[in-house]
């Protein structure tokens, strides 16, 4: 009995230190949902068992630089505010496009995606694409999204509209160039999960798929962009 009124009482002990370390993690945070500030404090404990458990960290490289069959510069995207962005004015700099979700483990990876935004602003775009594909973590209106992007992260790079990222008749027809071979020229890799991540080089080629348990700031992203 003695045992596990100690037990108990640890117990309520670490529940405590928890709770006040994630509010200690968030006290910034504006308009987050008491799961998304714990997901919040727990994302350096999902990285680095995902780094011990090799989860979720498949990497790819085109190494053979295989030109795409289809243009990447004849693909457009909607944006949440409602403009457009036409993929033919990004000529010139590598574009990190990313899967992106506000409910998830790896959402503190808009974080480290803007501070790669802003370390590679004059060769980098990063494109977020909101989808609600894996286990429905983005629910949002594409204005929720996009006041809590800029609320809680800052975000400044674009942000598209809310789509489809898996393989389905309703796919984006960005992630339909990015995951068939026959159109980008070698790749057929779907996003694993939220935050799933294509860089396409200067000259519009599909260079590097990162899957979401490798960091934004992973110096292999930062290498590959400064290639």
């Amino acid at each position: 009995m003695k045992k596990l009124k100690r037990f108990i009482i640890v117990l309520l002990v670490l529940l405590a230190a928890f709770a006040v370390y994630v509010e200690i993690v968030n006290r910034n945070s504006k308009n987050m949902t008491y799961r998304q500030k714990i997901l919040k404090a727990a994302y350096p404990a999902i990285m680095w068992l995902n780094k011990l458990t090799g989860s979720k960290s498949k990497k790819m490289e085109n190494t053979q630089v295989k030109p795409p069959v289809t243009s990447f510069y004849d693909l457009k995207a909607k944006l949440s505010d409602g403009s457009e962005l036409s993929f033919s004015t990004l000529k010139g700099k590598k574009v990190l496009l990313v899967n992106t979700a506000s409910d998830c483990g790896y959402t503190n990876q808009y974080d480290d995606l803007q501070r790669l935004y802003n370390d590679n602003s004059s060769k980098l775009v990063v494109i977020a694409f909101p989808a609600n594909d894996f286990k429905e973590q983005e629910k949002g209106t594409d204005a929720d999204i996009a006041a809590f992007c800029k609320k809680n992260y800052g975000i400044s790079f674009p942000l598209a509209q809310k789509s489809v990222v898996v393989q389905s008749a309703e796919q984006n027809p960005v992630f339909q160039w990015l995951t068939d071979s026959t159109k980008n020229g070698w790749c057929n890799q779907f996003p694993t999960w939220n935050f799933s991540k294509y860089l396409v080089n200067e000259e519009g080629v599909l260079t590097n798929y990162f899957d979401p348990g490798v960091s934004p700031a992973n110096t292999e992203i930062r290498t590959a962009i400064r290639k």
